[in-house]
């Protein structure tokens, strides 16, 4: 078989491609120090910017330890992508709010990640797109129940 032909050589250099694009992306929009948990954790106070959000709820929403939470939210503070805000409730209480600095990398990361989607989807009918999503699925599904 030509490794062309391979499932694991052929997504490895569409991952590869994607994960260059990407890195233009962090390149072009400036965006370099928004890395790893951070810009998942931008999204995510994104997403939930209408919610009072405390770090009890980013601990139980990524499965992380206090500790790890604390840290995270620390640097990202540092960075000036949150700030951390006395509620009127309980004064002990500190939301977790995110900065005009963040919401602007979000917004433009946002941008990048549906341009991305759009080429990548470019020239294929939905037919096929339902068909891929299927197939990744399953062996998705393959390579789990193989580590078990």
């Amino acid at each position: 078989m030509k490794r062309e032909n391979e499932i694991g050589f052929v997504v490895r250099r569409l991952s590869n491609l994607i994960k260059r694009d990407v890195e233009s992306s962090k390149l072009r929009l400036d965006i370099d120090p928004v890395r790893g948990v951070n810009g998942w954790a931008i999204g995510y106070f994104y997403d939930n910017r209408d919610k009072d959000i405390f770090q009890k709820d980013f601990e139980n929403k990524f499965s992380i330890r206090p500790s790890t939470a604390s840290k995270i939210l620390k640097t990202m503070e540092q960075k000036g992508f949150i700030e951390r805000q006395s509620v009127e409730s309980d004064a002990r209480l500190k939301k977790i709010v995110l900065t005009e600095k963040a919401i602007e990398i979000h917004k433009n990361v946002i941008k990048e990640i549906n341009a991305r989607e759009k080429r990548l989807r470019s020239g294929i009918a939905e037919s096929d797109l339902k068909i891929f999503f299927s197939v990744m699925e399953r062996l998705t599904a393959n390579m789990e129940d193989s580590n078990d």
